[in-house]
Formats: C-alpha cells, structure tokens, sequence
C-alpha cells in the first residue's frame, strides 16, 4: 500500500510541475506584452518561421510562457503538404525548435 501511494503521489508532483512550467498565455494577455515592447510583434515571429519555410502556410500560433520564457509557437504548412512546428524565442526571435511535425 506504502508503495502504491508513493508512486502515485510522484505522478500527480510531475504532472503538476510539468503544468507549472509551462502556461498558455491568452490573446489579451499576448497583446499586453507586444504593445509593452516586452515580446516582438507577432508579424516579425511570424516571418522568423516563414523565412525557415519558405512559401508555407501559417496554421496556427500559440503564445507560452515555459520556465520563464515566452515561447511563440508556430504551426506552419508548407508547399508539398507537410506540416512543421517552430518555436521561436519571442523577446529574442531566435528559433528554438524547428522540425516536422509527427
């Protein structure tokens, strides 16, 4: 019994400190940071990604917060149909991540 509530207290400590790290920040709260200078624009991240992939589509972006970083994530479609995720450092425009999508 002792082992069954340690593993499960260790799974709910995980999970709760995965979800911690990392927090979707919501369009009000993006465009604060933006117009406060805090983050590039959304149009100079944008082109970061497309500039990695070129003629692509932009599917999708998203706004995070990870350890205390803003993360622009960014779903992009390119010309022969597949599909990649980029990140880019939003206060840097440095791309962190970029490859195809599973």
């Amino acid at each position: 019994m002792k082992t069954l509530t340690v593993v499960i207290a260790a799974t709910t400590l995980m999970a709760t400190a995965g979800y911690v790290q990392a927090r979707d920040l919501g369009p009000d709260e993006a465009l604060k940071l933006r117009d406060a200078g805090t983050i590039q624009s959304f149009e100079k991240l944008n082109a970061v990604a497309l500039g990695k992939h070129p003629k692509a589509t932009i599917t999708d972006t998203e706004l995070e917060q990870e350890y205390g970083k803003y993360v622009y994530q960014i779903e992009l479609r390119d010309a022969q149909g597949v599909e990649w995720d980029v990140e880019v450092d939003a206060v840097s425009g440095q791309v962190l991540k970029d490859h195809q999508d599973a």
